[in-house]
């Protein structure tokens, strides 16, 4: 068995084409079936259903392309781990975050440690990051609300309060914390719906008898703040996020556990390299010292 055959089987198993299967491998339709006859012989079976001209994985098919795609995986796993110890300077950190607040200072903290790694960040949802995990394109991210999965390891780094944002001379100003039902008819600010800090606000308010009344809903979590200071609305944000500014009070939540959830989270089966586990060092590291920070 040749490891050609178990590249031009997978194409073809996905594809149930051979024609679709030949122009993605840039192969001649005669070679490639060729292939797949010869990797059938030495197997002893059938992989495939002939219909006409379409193929339909059959029982034989479906159970060896589990095995074929573990193996060519297993393979690509050693190639990056070889790379990233015969080179381990020419490494990118690949990251994603649905949460960027505490970013700037765990990458500035991770550069002091490894000033010749370079770094890339995308800001995705999490359907998008499920999606580049499993295919290996990024190392870690950086989520809340934590992402679950079969294939995925969630790491919670932090619980962060969600303080109430609101502007100097504002009537709740002069307080350190508040009630939600204090909040029922005030003007707010925030992010969209299928935010995770945003839905999670809307369930807490809504069990004790209200629906926030947005006067702006954005995607920028960042321009909440400058909002506030301009009386627009006030607005939940993160104790991560809170920005020091004379014209912003920052009030507790009273009698509600009104906290969002960190996580790092990586693909439980895939190789992390030396860089990458220096990453989540210096993440859990960060977090830890907030932590002792909050007590």
């Amino acid at each position: 068995m040749e490891l050609l055959q178990l590249q031009y089987f997978i194409a073809v198993a996905r594809l149930e084409h051979v024609t679709e299967a030949a122009q993605t491998l840039h192969v001649t339709q005669s070679s490639l079936s060729k292939t797949i006859q010869r990797l059938e012989e030495d197997l002893g079976v059938s992989l495939f259903d002939r219909i006409g001209r379409n193929l339909r994985l059959n029982e034989f098919g479906r159970s060896f392309l589990r095995r074929a795609e573990r193996a060519l995986f297993e393979l690509e796993q050693g190639k990056q781990e070889l790379s990233d110890l015969s080179s381990p300077e020419h490494n990118t950190l690949e990251l994603a975050v649905t949460t960027a607040s505490t970013l700037p200072n765990i990458l500035r903290e991770f550069r002091k440690k490894r000033p010749d790694i370079q770094f890339h960040v995308q800001m995705l949802t999490t359907q998008e990051m499920v999606t580049l995990l499993d295919r290996g394109e990024i190392d870690f991210c950086l989520s809340s609300p934590p992402i679950e999965g079969d294939d995925l390891e969630c790491q919670i780094v932090f619980i962060d309060p969600i303080l109430v944002a609101v502007p100097k001379g504002h009537r709740l100003a002069d307080r350190s914390s508040v009630s939600l039902t204090d909040l029922r008819d005030e003007w707010f600010v925030g992010v969209k719906r299928g935010y995770g800090t945003r839905d999670l606000i809307d369930s807490v308010c809504k069990s004790v008898g209200f629906v926030p009344n947005y006067v702006y809903e954005g995607d920028e979590p960042a321009r909440l703040s400058a909002l506030v200071e301009a009386e627009i609305g006030i607005a939940f944000i993160p104790s991560t996020a809170r920005k020091s500014r004379e014209d912003i009070k920052y009030l507790q939540v009273e009698n509600q556990e009104l906290v969002r959830e960190i996580a790092l989270i990586w693909h439980r089966g895939r190789y992390i390299s030396q860089v990458a586990l220096e990453f989540r060092e210096v993440v859990v590291d960060y977090f830890g010292m907030m932590s002792k920070q909050t007590i």
